[in-house]
């Protein structure tokens, strides 16, 4: 078994610190000169059709249900743990190059959301779609389209809500004895107990469910850390210019750099970036395809905006990392999720603590929801059979429990594996449909210059195998 994790450590270690990497930063870049950078040049239109409403359309999510959904995903423990990480490694430049990939990522997330409305499907209880639907709809692969489903749902609902399940529990490590002990006790299983009660509710629930229940989570948690972050940032507002500082030159020591490529600012950043946000990687579009709007080109500018509220909260981290005494600490610089949780326990004593780790049991739980949402999608686009579903559904809850309990692994190694398989076809599709994405963005901004609420008319555009937008559905 660790002959296996060692040798599959060494295929993700390469495949995410070169090969995929690069993948992403070409299709971002790309993206973001195609479109003419619209994660910055229609933002506030993206916050304007935010709001809209799915009318009346109970089964079909609102843009901003859809929002909270995939920012739930995007913004889960790798936000606060993760970002510790790669600040206590790669050093305060890697919050440099993070807000350089995420603002590249913006374009990309447009791209594969887009996509994802154009192509989705309606099943009788909602909309579904995702790369798995364009792939088999627009290049006509369907063979790639269920290899993509089956390696999703695999690295989501097993691989990484097990991943999420066991950080959350950990979380708790500080509050015993003796932390080390903890994993021994019986608190590992009350609280897996509790997280699968909790998710075979909602996992069995109807999809709106998930949506509503988000959309009350997500913000409220978001909002209140964005603002703790902020606090600190003021409480410490004479460090401000030397941290910026820090930050700004770090990320240009090229000594450091070519030194230590590897474990440079710069490629920590990057990564962290690309993957605190997920734009690229096919994961947001299965949720984007949900919401019931008028034209695609709206969830796809709602989607970018999930990519800046990631961002946001990775830097939100980050400085609260960057002000504490915690952070020069090798021993607890070392721990990740406890630096944050020593660095609030400086600024605000003990009620510091407890919030972040409600704030990681918050996300991890949102987290669940929205990687269990882009895994039931894909099961659809395999199979409507009722029987299947239930038992996936059963298989959900039961990973949340066991990953709440050990250390897999295995399990999170392969699901790496899965994840890359998944982003290279996801990428390479909507590198080939770049055209579709074009020309749907540019028929919305003509009729948004026409003074029109844009509805989109795909035979007009002549774009095929659009049945919800044909048979008026959307």
């Amino acid at each position: 078994m660790e002959t296996i994790v060692g040798i599959l450590g060494e295929i993700n270690g390469f495949t995410y610190t070169y090969y995929l990497v690069g993948l992403l930063i070409l299709a971002s870049v790309f993206y973001s000169f195609k479109l003419k950078f619209v994660q910055i040049s229609m933002l506030k239109e993206g916050f304007r059709v935010i709001t809209e409403k799915p009318d009346g359309k109970n089964d079909a999510l609102s843009s901003f249900q859809a929002l909270t959904i995939s920012v739930a995903s995007r913004v889960g423990i790798g936000n606060i743990a993760g970002i510790a990480t790669a600040v206590a490694i790669g050093g305060s430049g890697a919050v440099f190059w993070m807000w350089i990939m995420a603002f590249f990522g913006g374009a990309s997330a447009f791209a594969e959301s887009t996509l994802a409305q154009i192509y989705k499907s309606h099943d009788g209880d909602g909309f579904k779609g995702g790369p798995a639907y364009y792939i088999k709809k627009a290049l006509n692969q369907p063979f790639l389209g269920s290899v993509f489903a089956v390696t999703l749902i695999f690295a989501y609902a097993f691989g990484f809500n097990g991943l999420q399940s066991y950080t959350m529990t950990s979380s708790f490590a500080v509050y015993y004895p003796n932390p080390a002990e903890f994993e021994k006790s019986d608190w590992t299983i009350i609280i897996g107990l509790i997280s699968a009660g909790i998710s075979a509710v909602l996992f069995f629930g109807k999809g709106n469910i998930i949506g509503k229940i988000n959309s009350y989570v997500v913000p409220v948690m978001a909002l209140f850390y964005i603002a703790l972050a902020l606090l600190v940032t003021l409480m410490n507002l004479s460090s401000l210019p030397a941290v910026l500082q820090d930050i700004f030159t770090n990320a240009f020591d090229f000594k450091a750099i070519f030194g230590s490529f590897m474990g440079s600012a710069v490629i920590i950043g990057i990564k962290r970036g690309l993957f605190a946000t997920e734009a690229g990687m096919g994961s947001a579009p299965n949720v984007a395809a949900s919401a019931h709007t008028t034209h695609p080109v709206k969830q796809g500018l709602v989607q970018a905006i999930s990519v800046l509220i990631g961002v946001m909260i990775c830097t939100s981290t980050a400085f609260l990392v960057l002000f504490s005494q915690a952070y020069a600490n090798p021993e607890v610089k070392a721990k990740a999720l406890p630096l944050v949780q020593m660095a609030m326990n400086e600024y605000f004593g003990s009620l510091g603590m407890h919030f972040v780790s409600i704030a990681v049991v918050c996300f991890a739980l949102t987290s669940l929801i929205g990687n269990y949402y882009y895994a039931h999608a894909n099961i659809k686009y395999l199979t409507n059979s009722k029987i299947v579903m239930l038992v996936f559904n059963i298989c959900a809850v039961a990973m949340v429990f066991i990953g709440s309990q050990m250390n897999l692994d295995l399990a999170w190694e392969l699901a790496d594996f899965a994840m890359a398989i998944m982003t290279t076809l996801n990428i390479i599709a909507i590198l080939f449909l770049s055209r579709i994405v074009v020309i749907t963005l540019k028929d919305y901004i003509s009729q948004r210059k026409e003074g029109k609420n844009p509805v989109f008319d795909p035979k007009k555009l002549g774009i095929k195998n659009t049945e919800c937008w044909e048979d008026g559905k959307y």
